[in-house]
């Protein structure tokens, strides 16, 4: 059983920061790629940042310059640093990951889901 848990999220101004989290736990062989993705209201879910097991990097062009994405892979970890938020960041963000369990099947995981809001 694998198992994605974030933590982070919360209300902040715009301009401010946030630091999202999520581990990864369980039954786990390795970690391959890992992202955050997030869904607005009455928007579909988008793909926010994304890193490969190496470290590459990749951002949607809304949050390229005020979002850094990095993982710790001792810890099974991504974080999703936000600096600089503004109102239509507010969303629901959801780690996601690909990962090979002990059993040595490989799926993709997703975690609950963290709200942030973000006040003008």
């Amino acid at each position: 059983q694998v198992q994605l848990v974030e933590s982070g999220g919360g209300l902040v101004q715009a301009g401010g920061s946030l630091r999202l989290s999520c581990a990864a736990s369980g039954s786990i062989f390795s970690v391959k790629a890992m992202a955050w993705h997030r869904q607005a209201p009455g928007k579909q879910r988008e793909l926010v940042a994304h890193i490969t097991g190496g470290g590459i990097t990749n951002y949607a062009d809304s949050v390229k310059g005020r979002f850094t994405i990095s993982r710790d892979n001792a810890k099974n970890s991504v974080y999703l640093q936000m600096n600089n938020l503004k109102p239509e960041d507010t969303a629901v963000y959801y780690c996601a990951a690909v990962i090979t369990a002990q059993g040595m099947s490989t799926s993709a995981y997703w975690g609950q889901g963290t709200q942030v809001t973000v006040s003008s």
